[in-house]
């Protein structure tokens, strides 16, 4: 397993920093606003032991309009910021961009472990100059994102080393599997989902199974149950530890929020309180659409609430196509990943892994959430994309005549996507310039009219405040 060389860690950090560092002109926008500026949890005065009774926002989590989500040791960070620099905003970005370069560098440790040399570096340049993490690492707030990432690739990395030489169980590392997953889930809710990830590796990677192979070894042992091969017995011991584990984590997590949701309105996320087929069918094609912005994130959005994305009423309506091609080249990958065991297979599952567990408990498949698309949940599956296209990188520059061209279109890609995240981090200055880059894009959300006519009323500009408070009636009656 090639280790992570020092000269590495320079050209991402360097890279981070010179994509990043116009950030720390940035103030306290949109959410910061309540889980910084208005979170008495911040404050020396207020009672350490708060922080693990309240949600993210300051809440009591027994309050039924707490939001439930339990993250303290996000907060804790906030606080350290605020014992630094009290209200400071550059400590509080310069922290974000500081932990965004440890994600990468992880990352990149992590891409070794079924990638190549060159292949894993070109995942982790690609991941740490992706548009998509704009929201993650300029808005305060995405902090949850970038701490539960480290503890979630911290806990790969450990479950990784769970298997000795001579194919025995070393159980240390799974011990600290399972207390990085608990730092990750206690930075934010999805950091659970790396157990998936882990069971993944470890059945299709680790131990080389595909789907055929499992099939016949069920078929093995149910004719002769005395032959149990003893791989696979240690396999399902270190799962069965993983998942109990898990699913304590869950109960705890199930009592700490007492067995209540958060309660969302109409305007958070419109589908969710629509009848059928309207609900399923809307909720299915966010699918594309956040792997549109995963491919081409070139019109982002702060906001994607309310009719930003018009509800998918009809199994006629034609953007059903856009989910059924998602649909059709994702079950073509799990194919190709689970059918054989080569090594662009092991490659292609990993990927999907990092794609799709980290997404699932914001897909609004299961149960609803408070948004529509949030960019920031985004920024664990993009690591499953960079694989993915590191890896056609390396298919591709395998071959004579195109290996230039894959050089080139490589630099390309990486440059116009520099470009672009230094420029989007200046929409984040204020709220001003963030809501109304929002609404170059999006023009249907009448909530982000209401939001610049209040950036507006603060810059005591009544008279185009009052304009936009107007559009907004109009746009959402």
């Amino acid at each position: 397993m090639a280790v992570v060389s020092w000269k590495e860690v320079l050209l991402l950090s360097a890279l981070v920093v010179g994509c990043y560092w116009n950030t720390l002109w940035c103030g306290f926008v949109f959410d910061d606003v309540s889980a910084i500026l208005d979170n008495k949890d911040l404050r020396p005065a207020t009672p350490l032991r708060n922080l693990f009774q309240n949600d993210f926002w300051g809440t009591p989590m027994a309050a039924e309009r707490s939001h439930k989500s339990y993250r303290p040791l996000t907060v804790l960070t906030f606080r350290l910021n605020y014992l630094l620099s009290e209200l400071s905003a550059p400590s509080y970005h310069l922290l974000n961009v500081v932990l965004h370069a440890v994600v990468c560098v992880l990352f990149l440790r992590v891409g070794r472990t079924f990638l190549d040399r060159t292949s894993s570096l070109v995942a982790a340049l690609l991941f740490a100059v992706h548009p998509i993490h704009t929201e993650a690492v300029a808005g305060v707030v995405g902090r949850a994102e970038l701490l539960s990432s480290i503890f979630l690739l911290a806990a790969f990395l450990a479950y990784t080393r769970s298997t000795g030489r001579d194919n025995s169980i070393v159980w240390t590392p799974i011990g600290v599997t399972v207390v990085l997953v608990s730092a990750a889930t206690l930075c934010k809710e999805q950091g659970i989902t790396v157990v998936g990830i882990c069971c993944v590796h470890e059945v299709f990677v680790a131990q080389g199974f595909t789907l055929p192979m499992l099939g016949d070894t069920f078929l093995q042992v149910l004719r002769d149950k005395a032959c149990f091969p003893y791989t696979v017995l240690q396999t399902l011991l270190k799962l069965m530890v993983l998942v109990i584990s898990t699913l304590l984590l869950v109960i705890v997590r199930v009592q700490v929020i007492q067995s209540q949701l958060p309660v969302f309105t109409r305007f958070d996320n419109p589908a969710a309180v629509s009848p059928a087929p309207t609900k399923q069918l809307t909720f299915n094609y966010l699918l594309p659409v956040n792997a549109w912005l995963l491919l081409n994130p070139s019109e982002l959005c702060c906001d994607w609430t309310m009719g930003t994305i018009p509800l998918v009423e009809s199994f006629l309506d034609a953007r059903n196509l856009a989910t059924l091609a998602f649909y059709g080249l994702l079950g073509l990958l799990a194919y190709h990943s689970l059918r054989y065991s080569h090594s662009s297979a092991k490659t292609v599952i990993m990927a999907l892994s990092l794609i799709v567990l980290p997404f699932v408990p914001a897909s609004n498949l299961f149960f609803p959430v408070g948004f529509v698309v949030a960019e920031r949940v985004l920024y664990v599956p993009s690591m499953g994309f960079c694989v993915l296209v590191a890896h056609g990188f390396r298919v591709v520059s395998r071959k004579g005549q195109l290996k230039k061209m894959s050089w080139m279109v490589i630099g390309v890609l990486l440059a116009t996507h520099a470009v672009k995240t230094f420029n989007r981090n200046w929409d984040w200055e204020s709220e001003y310039t963030l809501f109304t880059s929002a609404l170059k894009v999006n023009k249907n959300n009448a909530k982000l009219w209401n939001n610049v006519g209040h950036a507006l009323e603060n810059q005591n500009n009544y008279e185009r405040a009052l304009r936009y408070f107007l559009q907004a009636t109009r746009v959402q009656p």
